[in-house]
Order: C-alpha cells, then sequence, then structure tokens
C-alpha cells in the first residue's frame, strides 16, 4: 500500500472478527514503529505484545472499554525515560512523549498497510495497566493498541482541513505573501 492510501485508510477500529492474525504481521508493525526519530539516539520506547486472554481483559477493565477484550493481540507501548531524563532533564518527558506518539502513528500506519485494525487508546488506569503487566514504576505507559480483523470495513471521521491549521511566518497569517517588517525607530 502507498503512504497516501493509508494515511487516508487508517480509522479506529472498535470491533472484531473471530480470525486471528498472525502475530508476525504484529512485530512486523512494531519493527515500523521503532524507525523513528530519537532525541540524541536515545531508544526510550518498549513494546509488550499482550496475547493471554485474561490480562487482555484486565486490560479492558484498565482502560473501561469492552471493546478491548474482543481483541486477539494487544500492544502495549511503553517509555523508558531513565535514560532520557539523564541527558535531558525537564525537557525528557516532551521527547519520549514525542517520540512514543511518532512511533504509535508508523504503528497504526503499518497496520493498516498490513490489513489489520485497531484503535489507539490512551484513557486507561496507568496503576492498573502497570499491576497486570508487572512494570517497573519508572516505566510509563504510552497506550494500548488492540488489534483484530476489523468486523465491518470503517472509514475514517472527517478530519479538519488543511485551511484550519496551517500559517504563513506568522501567528494567524493565513495568507502566503511577505510580511512587511515593522518600522525602525
Amino acid at each position: 500500500m502507498e503512504l497516501d492510501k493509508a494515511i487516508k485508510e487508517r480509522h479506529s477500529a472498535r470491533r472484531f472478527r473471530s480470525r486471528k492474525p498472525d502475530w508476525k504481521k504484529i512485530v512486523e508493525a512494531i519493527e515500523a514503529a521503532t524507525k523513528i526519530p530519537l532525541a540524541g539516539n536515545i531508544p526510550t520506547l518498549k513494546f509488550i505484545l499482550v496475547f493471554d486472554k485474561e490480562l487482555i481483559k484486565g486490560l479492558a477493565e484498565a482502560a473501561s472499554q469492552d471493546f478491548i477484550a474482543t481483541s486477539h493481540y494487544i500492544v502495549v507501548v511503553c517509555s523508558d525515560k531513565k535514560m532520557c531524563e539523564r541527558s535531558y532533564g525537564e525537557r525528557a518527558e516532551m521527547y519520549y512523549r514525542q517520540q512514543a506518539g511518532a512511533a504509535i502513528e508508523n504503528f497504526l500506519l503499518k497496520i493498516t498497510d498490513l490489513k489489520l485494525a485497531t484503535c489507539w487508546v490512551g484513557a486507561f488506569s496507568d496503576t492498573s495497566v502497570k499491576n497486570l503487566l508487572q512494570l517497573p514504576e519508572d516505566i510509563e505507559v504510552d497506550a494500548l493498541l488492540p488489534i483484530g480483523y476489523e468486523y465491518e470495513k470503517g472509514v475514517q471521521r472527517h478530519k479538519a482541513g488543511i485551511d484550519t491549521c496551517v500559517y504563513f511566518n506568522i501567528w494567524k497569517n493565513k495568507y502566503m505573501r511577505e510580511i512587511p517588517k515593522p518600522e525602525a525607530k
């Protein structure tokens, strides 16, 4: 699939078929998620591929979203913030969050390319997820990504157009033209 097509087709799926995907395809999507820019070339991301049905049920409860329990796999995206904090101090959180977002988007696009479906879940009890997966305290949980074959073909919801979010040279300038320079005093 070409990139533009994957971008246009990517959407959140909340109903999955009973057919179980090949886990190797999910690993392929995780591999795509690792191909991101890294602040200082410091890899902070970790991925947990969950396939145990009891753990999946627990993650669905931690997120208060029943549809998650119908997935065959969940990829849990985590950030190991220690290394980034040593190098960047107070800016570290911004960097590892940016890395997580970039990785998740690569993952979503690759899942679409592989004809699988997922939904980016960011609302969950951090404590519950950490306890279920036996995560250390300093590991941040960034997202839950339940995966399966979509029950019915969905479509991407309408997104705001480019004309609502692009400015030229300065804030709120919607026109690409030269901005007069302030007169020197």
